[in-house]
């Protein structure tokens, strides 16, 4: 095996609440006057992991502050030689479009970019895929490592076969929280969350999961980390489309293609997450999300040639997300939540207007991946070890050492 590391970062110039309901809107992103970057603390605890042949950054900022972005970035990877890092900002992404573009010219939008969680992932694939990595594992830059076999963990199992002959062709992990605990805190839920917290069904899945064999059937993917083989990267894309929840929403794209994801009980990772500067904008986007599932899921189940995924193979967790109950979930949530609680005036905009604007959305957009997929394994096929990207990527893409003398600029 091959494996590179894939770690998305997402940079802004100061804290701010993201635009919702838009592909290019993302949970956080890390300002540039923070002290310690999650991105340099995450590469810290990949100093201590055995096997690492090479880490690829995806850089993700605005225009504004791009220029700023790639500065720090550039620094806190030349502080990291013994990962063989390489960063892929615009410049790099231009080079990787333009062949996408030559091969799929009537595709809209960017569906390999560094704009949206799925195509941003679809980049990290493309770039893998060019430098001939036979194995993705994909990881956030608010995780740490937490031993030295993390890599060794995360390719266990990978390219075998389970006793029914089933291929393990995509797995998944789990990461912990600040408490070491795999579980979501349920506590005691307030009214207005009464009808949009997942935690317990979320917990009762888990539980079965951490309890079972080492490797068992996933209905969940943690997306910061995963772990993905070239025999389904090269066959199957990321959504473009999807605003967030792009890990599970490849489940679902593989499972239409006839390949499972496997979780992994030995495989986890820490999770420090920063504090999100908006609930309602991340309800919003959550709005947008469990529309378009449904929505696609709709086309999916009706289109020949793709294996059919019903909410009830989803059981305990997510079944109800992906099921036309949770339309007056968002709606009940909305009414509350307007009513009780902060950011009332965001609620009430979402329950009059936003999740009737998410529905029309989803709609629209339903078909989209489904065009964008068929071209797929053609864009991937060209971009295989294609020495000519390849040896661009490197020469744009890989920091220059730390010169003799010279300050480290992230302690």
């Amino acid at each position: 095996m091959n494996p590179v590391v894939v770690i998305p970062s997402y940079w802004t110039e100061r804290s701010e609440t993201a635009r919702t309901g838009r592909v290019g809107s993302y949970d956080h992103a890390t300002p540039l006057t923070r002290p310690v970057p999650e991105l340099a603390r995450c590469l810290d605890s990949l100093e201590r992991v055995r096997g690492i042949l090479r880490v690829v950054v995806l850089l993700v900022s605005p225009p504004g502050c791009e220029e700023a972005a790639r500065a720090r970035v550039d620094g806190i990877c030349r502080m990291h030689q013994a990962l063989s890092p390489l960063v892929v900002g615009s410049r790099e992404a231009c080079l990787v479009g333009e062949v996408v573009e030559r091969l799929a010219p009537r595709l809209e939008g960017d569906p390999v970019s560094l704009r949206g969680y799925g195509a941003i992932h679809n980049m990290g694939l493309a770039v893998a895929a060019a430098l001939g990595h036979d194995v993705v594992v994909f990881l956030d830059d608010d995780e740490l490592a937490l031993d030295e076999d993390f890599l060794i963990d995360g390719v266990f199992a990978l390219g075998n076969k389970t006793r029914q002959g089933l291929p393990i062709v995509a797995k998944s992990g789990y990461y912990l929280d600040r408490e070491n605990s795999p579980y979501a805190n349920v506590g005691r839920p307030r009214l207005r969350d009464r009808y949009w917290s997942k935690r317990v069904e979320f917990n009762e899945w888990m539980h079965r999961a951490l309890t079972s064999t080492r490797i068992s059937r996933s209905n969940y993917v943690c997306g910061g980390c995963f772990v993905v083989a070239a025999e389904a990267f090269t066959q199957v894309g990321f959504d473009p489309v999807i605003t967030r929840g792009e890990d599970f929403d490849y489940l679902l794209n593989l499972r239409m293609r006839g390949y499972d994801v496997w979780f992994d009980n030995a495989w986890r990772v820490l999770h420090l997450p920063p504090r999100s500067p908006s609930r309602a904008a991340r309800f919003l986007q959550d709005v947008y999300r469990w529309e378009y599932e449904l929505a696609k899921l709709a086309v999916a189940n009706a289109t020949i040639g793709l294996r059919q995924v019903r909410p009830e193979s989803l059981m305990p967790y997510p079944a109800r997300w992906v099921s036309e109950g949770v339309r007056s979930r968002i709606a009940l949530t909305s009414l509350l939540r307007a009513i009780f609680g902060p950011e009332r005036l965001a609620y009430l905009k979402i329950l009059l207007r936003g999740r009737h604007r998410a529905r029309r959305w989803a709609r629209d957009m339903a078909s989209s991946y489904f065009a964008f997929e068929t071209y797929w394994p053609q864009v991937m096929g060209c971009l295989w070890e294609n020495k000519l990207v390849a040896g661009r990527l490197l020469a744009s893409g890989v920091p220059r050492p730390v010169a003799q003398g010279e300050e480290r600029a992230d302690a």
